[in-house]
This record gives C-alpha cells, sequence and structure tokens, in this order.
C-alpha cells in the first residue's frame, strides 16, 4: 500500500509503500474506488500492541499457527473457513461467537460442529472483553458471556474476523484539496487533484454531478490519459486515434 507521495521535481514524485518500495514517477494516478478495505478492528481495550505478533486480522502462512493455542472470534464464512482449516495444525482451537446463529455457509457450520462434537475444537459464545499478556504476547483472553460473568481462555493468538471496512488510509495526508476529508477533489478537464500530476478517477474522487458508475470512471480515465501524456512526454505531439479506423491500434489489440 502506497503510505507517502513526495513531490521531488516538476513533474516527479518519489512514491513509497508500506513494504518499502519506492518508486520515482512523473505521474500519480489515484483510481482507488472509494477507498482500501481494511479489517475490522474488535472493540477490544488495549488490543493494538498485540496487533501483528499475536492478533492476525489475516492469515498468509499456515504454518505460522502450528503448535499453538487459537482463539479466532467471528460467526461469518472467514471466521468458520480459517476454523476449518486451521484445526488440524493447532494445539487448541476455540471458536468464539456471541450467538449460536452464524452468517456462514451451512456446509461449513455442519463441519465445524462435527469437530465439536469430535472433541478437535471448542465452541463457545461470549465476547471477548479484555485481553493480557506481556511484550505483545497474549496469554489470555477474557471473554463475557451473555448473562454478564466472565471467564479466561488461554490462548497464543487471537484472529478475530469482523468483516472489511472501506477507509481513506493515507490518501487524505497527501496534501491534496478533499472533500468531507473523503474525496479527492479535482478538475473536469483532466480529473487532476490539486496538486499537479496527481490524478484521481473513480469513487475516490469528487466534482460537481459526480456519479459513482463505472462508465464515469472510463471517461474520467480518458481525459487524465490526455493530461498525463504531456507531463511524461512533454513536447511531444499526442496523436489521437480511433481503434475503427487505426490499423496500429487494430495490430496492438490483435484485430487486424
Amino acid at each position: 500500500m502506497v503510505e507517502t507521495i513526495e513531490k521531488i521535481g516538476d513533474p516527479l514524485f518519489r512514491v513509497k509503500t508500506d513494504r518499502g518500495k519506492v518508486f520515482e514517477v512523473k505521474v500519480v494516478v489515484v483510481a482507488a474506488g472509494g477507498g482500501s478495505f481494511q479489517p475490522k478492528r474488535p472493540p477490544i481495550p488495549g488490543i493494538e500492541p498485540y496487533e501483528n505478533t499475536s492478533v492476525f486480522y489475516s492469515i498468509r502462512q499456515l504454518e505460522t499457527f502450528r503448535g499453538k493455542r487459537l482463539l479466532i472470534v467471528g460467526g461469518g464464512d472467514s471466521a468458520l473457513d480459517w476454523t476449518l482449516n486451521l484445526a488440524p495444525l493447532a494445539k487448541h482451537l476455540t471458536l468464539l461467537h456471541r450467538r449460536s446463529e452464524f452468517r456462514a455457509a451451512p456446509d461449513s457450520v455442519n463441519k465445524m460442529m462435527a469437530l465439536v462434537g469430535e472433541g478437535k475444537i471448542d465452541f463457545v459464545l461470549g465476547q471477548v472483553s479484555a485481553l493480557q499478556g506481556e511484550g505483545g504476547r497474549i496469554a489470555k483472553a477474557i471473554v463475557k458471556r451473555n448473562d454478564g460473568s466472565t471467564f479466561e481462555i488461554a490462548c497464543d493468538a487471537l484472529l478475530p474476523f469482523f468483516g472489511l471496512t472501506m477507509k481513506l488510509g493515507p490518501v487524505a495526508s497527501w496534501g491534496m484539496e478533499m472533500k468531507g476529508g473523503e474525496y479527492i477533489v479535482v478538475d473536469t478537464a483532466a480529473f487532476e487533484s490539486s496538486i499537479p500530476g496527481i490524478f484521481a478517477i473513480g469513487d475516490i474522487n469528487w466534482y460537481p454531478g459526480k456519479l459513482k458508475l463505472i462508465l464515469s470512471g472510463f471517461h474520467e480515465g480518458a481525459l487524465m490519459a490526455q493530461k498525463a501524456y504531456h507531463y511524461v512526454y512533454p513536447g511531444k505531439r499526442l496523436v489521437f486515434q480511433y481503434t475503427t479506423s487505426s490499423t496500429r491500434l487494430q495490430k496492438k489489440l490483435g484485430v487486424a
């Protein structure tokens, strides 16, 4: 994910990602829809120090959890799917949900209940109210029952699956004029932001009369490309062509 965009020339930008990648480019086009999908953080006080060390919102390598005591929280497809996939690897696995009804596929629910019946995993009702541990490592979760009483679950990792939410993310800090803190303000001639060389097309932009349609995004992209061309190739003539008459474009498309 792009974290920062720094203007270093005219036009030239240095783009840095959250994994340390660096790109130097003449044009930046933000086409991020309404933002980025990010996992919903459960309302557990003090959860932040445990994130990415013993609290995980996604799973990249199953082996990471081999031999661990796992607590999976949720009642949707993600929670049930990962319960079924991690059960054979975990030292002990507990699925926690606030109610006995699920939003997951019935087949997944049936398979999960079969594992419970065989004593291979635990299924309990309640919600995590607190975490205990040191150095970012969870030792146990405090769970609140529906009747208000509490109990503890010993665990090495917490996997909460509460769905995804759309968030603008770092875009808001890149210095462009924003509309309501949610949308990038652009002109309608080239869909350029308040920073020359940075464009925004699709649902993430705003201008008077904006319609959130894929059709509108194609139109915005076409006009954006015309202006971007002149930044990338200053002084070079842009030859406008049509696929219906240009043999050059037809060859590129493989329809000549």
